[in-house]
């Protein structure tokens, strides 16, 4: 007799699209349960994102009335895990036991049933987790085989739980088989049988687990079909049902209470194989890749890739710049409600649902899709933290003529940065990288202007190239072989930016620099102001908060001071943005530009689009822009209630085209918009002082929302 635990994690991150979540109701969800009613005999064990329950709990309640049934019957068991999914090692020790609490507080009012197991978010496993996982009142979790392995043990010692331990705490962990999750449902269900007869033969009273994506059973592209329509899923159930002779069907609780543990294990730093490796640097990556199918031609292939390792998932924040600022806010949202008081403060429990929320952990990574590379996730981040720290603000009485400057590490790399702020704006600013503003919060909207991403080199833009020249390639780890474009013209698009793009940031260019240039990252830089360090002062006053930042560089081989300040006054919506060039020759040959982001407002739709000289619609936000002689440029995004605007002192040319990155999704490789850029430029001409100045406002009318949300108010009209 063998145990077999068969169980599905089904997961929607926050901010995915609403479509997309009835989508995969009705492909997935839906047709799964359909399916199992017919099948009592069969029991699973089922986590769902609290992220999807909720969703579920408030379009589909049927689907929990069916459920309730199911687990009532003891058919289905429920799974607990973190409420919005998040990468638990990226959290602090109190989120992490305060999201897993939360929600198995909420399934068990849900479902009248008790938690005792949870789902690892990606497996992502650091050993000291086990100690917050039991105080959050959990027994069991389970992670792959794969994490086993490293720590050295041989697929017949796969065959049960084990128990680990931290600070003299006991967590049971079970094993969940890599080789049943490529077998299930791609391959034909007898496959499964015999490779579970083979379990059984070798290893009396074994527990075999295959846990995995709900999604992979009509959810992902193509699937359903398969699964559904083809009938995959019912010969599975078939088969289950007519081996019961010698497969033992439980949850997880019941192999628990059934088995005895197998031995300890400590568990070494790991995810599943596949994100361990997306975790490595591009070059680093690619070697691995290598040198990993160069093994599976060797006769010992096998046993030499036992011992190989790929990357550690934190080094995400290394490989990706915003997801450590992604990070870093949300740890200052965190400590910040931590020092307010606890989530089971009535007066904070919304602030800690939206920091929660924030940490759901599918923009904080990239591998074979989507992720980071997804704009709505990304926003959906600063969306969540900044409604967190409105509550805050909000439960501290301040006067309508407040600002302030905050001056601290905020970004974690080992500098300060500075914050000026007032009650409808927070604008984050990095002297060390260029003098740069890279985040701007907009509360009224709670909108990160600037939760931009760059363009870098990923390991599949080399199958991508390939692929249209008609070579044979290589895929990546996760990277289907089949290549699908779902644009013409991809290779044409494949960029990389050597800084971050943010606002604020200082180019000079050769008097004959052209848009086309910039915008295609072939024009040289002939300054070394972008990303350089700025020296700093702050100020605050009546009329408002003031940031100085200065620095003596070159422009051309010849020494020039860039002064900038910026000014935020009380309840205003706009930042004043004042520069100053100094200390040049009079016969300085020179072109200098101020580069802006302007994230979170889409492409290729009518309702958000460019204005300027007197036109109200001059193009949607992916064209390319090239005025002359302008003194005004301004986007609008209908949907976000946003007009943003720069207004110039001294008119100048203005360059605006996108950011657009070219990534990897489920359904194929795609091009992303990301932001606008755009950036007022100036053929310097100096004054006999040798100075040249510029001032600008940036303005950010959110009066449009504001309406919207006052008609929306309870008691309105």
């Amino acid at each position: 007799m063998l145990r077999f635990v068969f169980g599905l994690h089904n997961h929607q991150p926050v901010g995915n699209f609403g479509s997309v979540f009835e989508q995969t109701y009705q492909d997935s969800y839906g047709p799964f349960l359909d399916l199992m009613e017919q099948y009592p005999e069969v029991p699973i064990s089922l986590h769902t994102s609290g992220c999807l329950m909720e969703w579920l709990a408030e379009h589909r309640n049927e689907y929990l009335d069916r459920l309730r049934r199911l687990v009532a019957s003891g058919q289905v068991e429920i799974l607990g895990g973190g409420f919005y999914e998040p990468i638990l090692p990226m959290i602090p020790s109190r989120d992490r036991v305060g999201q897993i609490a939360t929600y198995s507080s909420y399934l068990e009012d849900l479902f009248s049933t008790r938690i005792r197991g949870m789902w690892i978010p990606e497996r992502v496993w650091e050993q000291n987790l086990v100690a917050d996982i039991v105080d959050a009142g959990i027994e069991y979790t389970v992670l792959d085989d794969f994490h086993f392995k490293q720590a050295g043990l041989e697929e017949a010692d796969l065959t049960g739980y084990y128990l680990s331990e931290d600070e003299g705490k006991l967590l049971r962990v079970f094993p969940n088989c890599e080789k049943l999750r490529y077998l299930i449902p791609w391959k034909d269900p007898e496959e499964t049988f015999a490779y579970l007869g083979e379990l059984a033969r070798q290893v009396p009273d074994a527990v075999v687990v295959c846990a995995d994506d709900g999604e992979k059973f009509g959810g992902w592209p193509e699937t359903h079909r398969h699964v559904f329509s083809n009938g995959w899923l019912r010969r599975f159930f078939d088969g289950l049902r007519n081996h019961c002779s010698w497969i033992r069907l439980c949850t997880f609780s019941q192999a628990l209470d059934e088995t005895r543990p197998m031995g300890r294990i400590y568990l070494p730093d790991s995810s599943y194989r596949e994100m361990t490796e997306w975790a490595l640097p591009v070059p680093r990556l690619q070697a691995y890749t290598k040198l990993v199918q160069s093994l599976g031609e060797s006769a010992h292939g096998q046993q030499i890739k036992r011992f190989l390792r790929g990357g550690f998932w934190r080094n995400f924040k290394v490989k990706y710049p915003e997801t450590q600022e992604m990070y870093a806010r949300m740890m200052q949202v965190s400590q910040r409600l931590a020092e307010a008081g606890k989530p089971s403060d009535r007066s904070l429990r919304s602030a800690y649902q939206d920091l929660y929320r924030a940490q759901c952990n599918c923009p904080w990574w990239h591998g074979a899709f989507g992720g980071l590379y997804l704009p709505h996730l990304r926003h959906a981040v600063y969306h969540h933290l900044i409604a967190a720290e409105n509550a805050l603000l909000e439960s501290f009485p301040r006067t309508d003529d407040w600002t302030e400057v905050q001056t601290a590490d905020f970004n974690l790399d080992g500098n300060d940065e500075v914050c000026l702020c007032n009650n409808r704006l927070a604008a984050f600013f990095a002297p060390q990288a260029g003098g740069s503003l890279y985040e701007l919060d907009l509360r009224v909207i709670r909108h990160n202007l600037l939760a931009s991403l760059s363009r870098r080199p990923e390991v599949y833009h080399e199958t991508i190239l390939k692929h249209v020249r008609g070579e044979s390639h290589n895929a990546g780890p996760g990277i289907p072989d089949r290549v699908i474009l779902k644009q013409a013209g991809l290779e044409n698009q494949i960029q990389y930016d050597g800084y971050l793009r943010k606002s604020l940031i200082d180019h000079f260019f050769a008097p004959g620099a052209r848009l086309e240039d910039v915008a295609g990252n072939s024009v040289r830089e002939v300054g070394d102001f972008v990303g350089a360090a700025y020296e700093t002062r702050v100020q605050k006053t009546s009329d408002g908060a003031h940031l100085m930042m200065h620095r003596n560089g070159q422009a051309g081989g010849i020494r020039v001071n860039v002064r900038k300040e910026i000014r935020i006054r009380p309840e205003a919506d706009d930042l004043e943005i004042h520069y100053v060039l100094e200390d040049m020759p009079r016969d300085l040959k020179v072109r200098f530009a101020v580069e802006f982001q302007f994230a979170g407002m889409a492409a290729n739709t009518d309702d958000r689009y460019f204005y300027h000289n007197g036109k109200p619609r001059a193009g949607q936000l992916q064209t390319l822009q090239n005025l002359v002689a302008a003194d005004r440029i301004g986007l609008v995004d209908e949907w976000l209630g946003l007009d943003a605007s720069l207004a110039l002192s001294q008119p100048g040319g203005i360059w605006a085209f996108p950011i657009q990155t070219v990534s990897q999704s489920e359904g194929g490789f795609e091009l992303v918009h990301q932001s606008t850029t755009v950036m007022p430029h100036w053929l310097v001409e100096p004054s006999e002082h040798g100075r040249w100045e510029v001032r600008m406002v940036m303005k950010l009318d959110v009066s449009r929302a504001e309406s919207r949300l006052l008609a929306a108010a309870p008691g309105t009209a």
